[in-house]
């Protein structure tokens, strides 16, 4: 909980570096918290350039070399990090937690948490705290053989420093030139759209079910875009993502598993419709639940 609070409630701006599977990614983070209200600047340092600002909920994505701007509601769930964002306050049914040791990470002591898995169904983790305020420096995803799969860290941080929150506001407001996209986004529940899940993985919980259009813009997300049902579950820790669209032949060749990092996708067809799974998770937690879910209408 102090881990989680700390990213919410620090300010806070670094370069956070994320590799694995053969993969390096990296982007400045800037974040201001005045308590009631939540800023945030992301700008990746790698492929297309864009940059992303979030204020509380809103979450603008703008890509200055194509004019193009999404503007979205997202809740919390993308923000970082993702501990505790599903609400889940039972960690420790599935998961054993214990400080191990001190680190020094990007100049700063560490405490450093082992998280370790109670069945097969979820990855490990390492977690490094920064000492005086719990903001979340390091995390190492461990294998079934303690392997590191991923690790997502802070290169440099600087802590503590001096909000400034009008001017990701203002930033947010220069949209003059650009071509604006709002992709509809409707709650809804697997239920409703005629869809159930026999079981769920033990320990997870569904946290959020929408429609949405899904593109790669600035290239994709036109009007015409498909919709897609979306529903995610978390244990706390990490979640599973379930996206379900019509079968289209040509886009939906064959099922396939694959994994980059600790990220695992599967993908099957299920009579007229076509099932994604992905989660930072084992691949038996995906089938658990591609296989439970049933199409009632």
């Amino acid at each position: 909980m102090r881990i989680h609070d700390a990213a919410s409630h620090n300010n806070y701006h670094g370069t956070f570096v994320v590799s694995g599977g053969g993969n390096v990614a990296s982007a400045r983070i800037v974040h201001y918290s005045d308590r009631a209200n939540q800023f945030e600047r992301i700008e990746p340092l790698d492929g297309k350039a864009r940059r992303v600002f979030r204020h509380n909920d809103v979450v603008q994505t703008v890509w200055p070399g194509s004019g193009v701007a999404m503007i979205e509601q997202r809740g919390l769930l993308n923000s970082f990090p993702a501990l505790l964002q599903g609400g889940n306050d039972a960690i420790t049914d599935h998961y054993d937690v214990g400080v191990v040791d001190e680190d020094r990470v990007a100049g700063h002591v560490a405490k450093v948490l082992a998280v370790r898995p109670r069945d097969d169904l979820r990855y490990g983790y390492r977690l490094w705290a920064e000492k005086q305020t719990g903001l979340l420096l390091r995390v190492d995803v461990l294998g079934e053989r303690g392997d590191v799969l991923e690790t997502s860290a802070f290169s440099d941080v600087t802590i503590n420093v001096k909000p400034q929150p009008a001017a990701i506001v203002q930033a947010m407001k220069q949209l003059d030139g650009y071509r604006i996209t709002k992709p509809v986004l409707t709650r809804t529940a697997l239920e409703d759209e005629g869809w159930s899940l026999r079981q769920v993985a033990p320990g997870f919980r569904r946290v959020s079910c929408v429609i949405r259009q899904i593109g790669s813009p600035p290239d994709g997300l036109e009007s015409g875009a498909e919709p897609v049902l979306q529903a995610i579950y978390s244990d706390g820790l990490t979640y599973v993502s379930l996206f379900i669209e019509r079968f289209r032949p040509h886009l939906h060749v064959r099922p396939t598993v694959t994994s980059v990092g600790a990220t695992q996708t599967l993908t099957k067809r299920q009579g007229d419709w076509w099932l994604t799974v992905v989660g930072d998770t084992p691949v038996a937690t995906l089938r658990l639940f591609a296989d439970a879910l049933e199409r009632r209408k």
